[in-house]
This record gives structure tokens, C-alpha cells and sequence, in this order.
């Protein structure tokens, strides 16, 4: 089995049942807060490989829902600005096995050859509240996914 390092939101019951599917599995998860890990472009830009700069997106987060950011109207450079600036951008999970850097649980899942069971590993976001509450937040109104 494998250590995944693995970038989560704190309190994203999506990535808790991602990472309890991981650990069921029988892979060892050393969890990461995504949103304070001290971030540089470079090291961002190593999860997100060949992929279309609109994937590396958090689709739920707040500015990408209001349409204040336009995922499809920015170049690799403008993503990563953007992301750096506000982590609430990034698609999550980001994680690193074995050497490898992968972001979304898709491509983990794909890569640790996890079977694409919705119940147990869900991709997109379970909190019953749209967008997800700020992590530390009693209000499920709060507008951080």
C-alpha cells in the first residue's frame, strides 16, 4: 500500500470520506490543510500536469459559482496567480504518491486503482449546505466550499 499526502479543506466532509476510503483501502493518508500550506506556483503547478487549466479548478467555490472568476477565460499563469491568492480555488484533493502529484480525487482513485464506488469516496461536494461552511465556523450559511 501507499502514503498519500493529501491536501484537504479541514472540515469538507467530502474529503473526510475520501480520505476514511483511502484508509479502508489499506493506504496510509498524512493529512495537509490545503488552504495554509505555504504555496508557490511552481509547486502548485506540479499537481495539475496536462491537464486543461479550467480542470484545475474547484468548480463550489464561491468566486467560480458567482462568476467572478471564469475558469475557461484564463491562461495557466492567471490560474495559478489567482489560486495562490485565494486556496480556495484549487481542486481538492491534491495529493502526492509515490513521487507523483495528482489533483482531484479522480485522478488518485485512478492512479491508486480504487474502484469508482460514489457511496464510499464521493467527488463532488456532500455538505447539505451550498457552498460549505468556513472551516471553525458555526454557520452553515458561510460562503467557503
Amino acid at each position: 500500500m501507499s502514503t498519500v499526502v493529501f491536501y484537504e479543506k479541514p472540515g469538507c466532509k467530502t474529503n473526510a470520506r475520501q480520505r476514511q476510503a483511502l484508509e479502508a483501502a489499506g493506504h496510509t493518508v498524512v493529512v495537509r490543510d490545503l488552504l495554509t500550506e505555504p504555496w508557490t506556483a511552481e509547486r502548485l503547478r506540479a499537481f495539475f500536469g496536462p491537464s486543461p487549466v479550467q480542470s484545475w479548478f474547484n468548480p463550489a467555490a464561491p468566486a467560480i459559482k458567482a462568476g467572478a472568476i471564469v475558469p475557461a477565460d484564463l491562461d495557466g499563469d492567471a490560474a495559478l496567480r489567482r489560486m495562490l491568492a485565494d486556496p480556495l480555488l484549487i481542486r481538492r484533493p491534491l495529493a502526492e504518491v509515490e513521487g507523483q502529484r495528482l489533483a482531484g480525487f479522480e485522478a488518485l482513485r485512478d492512479r491508486l486503482g480504487l474502484p469508482a464506488d460514489r457511496d464510499s469516496a464521493p467527488t463532488g461536494c456532500s455538505h447539505p449546505h451550498s457552498p460549505c461552511p468556513t472551516p471553525g465556523s458555526a454557520n452553515p450559511g458561510s460562503t467557503n466550499p
